[in-house]
């Protein structure tokens, strides 16, 4: 809709040379002092016809004749052009609005961010820096535009609404980011969230302390105090400088192409029932495993060579990212 600012831009700029135009030559032709010359062509290109102010020359009745013929034109295409605006306008967004909802319709296994604002907003990139399929809802306009400009997938709604959680899927979602104005809203879309769909994974924000055992109460997984967050990250960037340094490079991809990553073994693995040193992950992709989590729960930190990879397991590893492409494609058991 690049092109409608323009279209107003010539709409008025038509309106207001006519007005001049007639006003000028009223002034000239008719000696009218300048607001009677315009009340003249004003009345006279909107075709109110009060009359003349004054009787009308010959000269006069020939030039308000042509200011009538190209005033009314001027005046039909204005209407007409800003007719057509707002019919494009309403359709662009019925058509707009369909369209998010046949994506949103498709989705599976996907994100829901609730809120869009500087929390919310952080969450989002980092979902589709990492290519994952999300969606998401946010009460105000302004911000539903921005995420969409940003490429995101996005609707203007209230996220603590059952019928709002339940358009965008929240029964084929895997997760849902719980990052609205207060904690009390976050409480009330954590409770709404895991009664719609109890095996959702739930992220909240939180504002107060004391809430957090709240929302964990209430169902959500993970909470997350943004404040506490950023003075604990900025105390240990002083204290342990190299090791923030070195956190930073593998989870935010600063300076190095290194990352960690979770992968689920697959029972179609072939790595599936063979120990840690059967497979040789440091000398054939480049890969470092940190620490093994066992289907029953227990994390198992600097697992010796010994250990046994069992379907269900999840390997949290540490490389770059062909070579943890690659061990994602092996422990899945899909091939490249």
């Amino acid at each position: 809709m690049d092109h409608l600012p323009r279209r107003l831009g010539f709409i008025l700029a038509a309106i207001a040379l006519t007005l001049a135009g007639g006003t000028a030559g009223f002034v000239l032709i008719e000696h009218y002092p300048v607001f009677d010359a315009f009340y003249m062509t004003l009345t006279t290109v909107t075709t109110v016809g009060y009359g003349e102010i004054r009787t009308l020359s010959h000269a006069g009745r020939v030039f308000n004749s042509f200011l009538i013929l190209f005033g009314v034109v001027v005046m039909l295409l204005a209407i007409g052009a800003m007719t057509q605006t707002v019919i494009e306008l309403e359709l662009n967004q019925f058509f707009g609005k369909r369209r998010i909802k046949n994506m949103i319709d498709k989705l599976e296994g996907h994100f829901i961010v609730c809120g869009y604002g500087r929390v919310g907003r952080g969450a989002a990139d980092e979902l589709q820096k990492a290519g994952a399929r999300f969606v998401v809802v946010d009460h105000d306009d302004e911000k539903v535009e921005r995420a969409i400009k940003n490429g995101m997938l996005a609707v203007a709604a209230d996220a603590s609404r059952d019928e709002t959680l339940r358009d965008l899927g929240i029964d084929r979602a895997v997760g849902l980011i719980a990052t609205l104005a207060s904690d009390a809203d976050n409480l009330f879309l954590i409770l709404s969230a895991k009664a719609l769909n109890s095996r959702l994974h739930l992220s909240a924000r939180v504002d107060e302390i004391t809430s957090e055992q709240k929302l964990l109460r209430a169902g959500a997984d993970f909470v997350f105090s943004p404040y506490n967050s950023t003075g604990h990250r900025m105390a240990q960037a002083l204290l342990k400088p190299h090791v923030q340094q070195f956190i930073d490079f593998t989870t935010q991809g600063i300076g190095l192409n290194v990352g960690i990553e979770q992968v689920r073994v697959s029972t179609r693995s072939e790595f599936a029932d063979r120990t840690l040193a059967e497979v040789h992950l440091p000398r054939d992709l480049g890969v470092i495993v940190l620490a093994i989590r066992r289907t029953g729960g227990e994390m198992l930190f600097s697992p010796p060579a010994d250990a046994m990879i069992r379907a269900g397991d999840h390997l949290i590893v540490m490389g770059e990212a062909g070579g943890l492409q690659k061990l994602e494609q092996m422990l899945t058991g899909v091939a490249a």
